[in-house]
Protein backbone atom coordinates (compact mmCIF):
# COMPACT_ATOMS: atom_id res chain seq x y z
CA UNK A 1 0.00 0.00 0.00
CA UNK A 2 1.61 3.25 -1.14
CA UNK A 3 1.11 6.45 0.82
CA UNK A 4 1.79 9.82 -0.74
CA UNK A 5 2.28 11.61 2.60
CA UNK A 6 5.73 10.16 3.26
CA UNK A 7 8.63 12.44 2.28
CA UNK A 8 10.91 11.29 -0.50
CA UNK A 9 14.17 9.72 0.66
CA UNK A 10 17.65 9.64 -0.87
CA UNK A 11 20.30 6.99 -0.23
CA UNK A 12 23.71 8.68 0.02
CA UNK A 13 27.03 6.79 0.09
CA UNK A 14 30.43 8.35 0.83
CA UNK A 15 32.78 7.17 -1.93
CA UNK A 16 35.82 9.42 -1.37
CA UNK A 17 38.09 10.05 1.59
CA UNK A 18 37.62 13.12 3.77
CA UNK A 19 41.37 13.41 4.36
CA UNK A 20 42.69 16.78 3.21
CA UNK A 21 39.32 18.22 2.15
CA UNK A 22 38.16 21.79 2.68
CA UNK A 23 36.57 22.34 6.10
CA UNK A 24 33.20 23.32 4.59
CA UNK A 25 33.10 20.12 2.55
CA UNK A 26 33.88 18.01 5.61
CA UNK A 27 31.08 19.75 7.50
CA UNK A 28 28.58 19.04 4.70
CA UNK A 29 29.46 15.36 4.72
CA UNK A 30 29.07 15.22 8.52
CA UNK A 31 25.79 17.14 8.21
CA UNK A 32 24.49 14.39 5.95
CA UNK A 33 25.28 11.89 8.72
CA UNK A 34 28.28 10.24 7.03
CA UNK A 35 31.32 9.35 9.11
CA UNK A 36 33.43 6.88 7.12
CA UNK A 37 34.02 5.74 3.57
CA UNK A 38 31.46 3.39 2.01
CA UNK A 39 28.91 4.23 4.70
CA UNK A 40 25.35 4.66 3.40
CA UNK A 41 22.61 6.74 5.01
CA UNK A 42 19.06 7.65 4.01
CA UNK A 43 18.14 11.33 4.19
CA UNK A 44 15.00 13.30 3.37
CA UNK A 45 14.88 14.93 -0.04
CA UNK A 46 14.76 18.62 0.93
CA UNK A 47 16.32 21.69 -0.71
CA UNK A 48 18.87 22.07 2.10
CA UNK A 49 19.98 18.44 1.79
CA UNK A 50 20.15 18.80 -2.01
CA UNK A 51 22.44 21.82 -1.51
CA UNK A 52 24.80 19.85 0.74
CA UNK A 53 24.84 16.99 -1.77
CA UNK A 54 25.59 19.39 -4.63
CA UNK A 55 28.49 20.93 -2.72
CA UNK A 56 30.27 17.59 -2.21
CA UNK A 57 28.86 15.62 -5.15
CA UNK A 58 32.37 14.53 -6.17
CA UNK A 59 32.58 12.49 -2.94
CA UNK A 60 29.12 10.90 -3.00
CA UNK A 61 26.94 8.38 -4.78
CA UNK A 62 23.24 9.29 -4.59
CA UNK A 63 20.28 6.99 -5.30
CA UNK A 64 16.55 7.25 -4.71
CA UNK A 65 15.49 5.13 -1.75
Amino acid sequence: MATTNQPERLRVTLKGSMHGRVKGHRECVRGLGLRRMHQTVEVEDTPSVRGMIAKVSYLLRVEEA
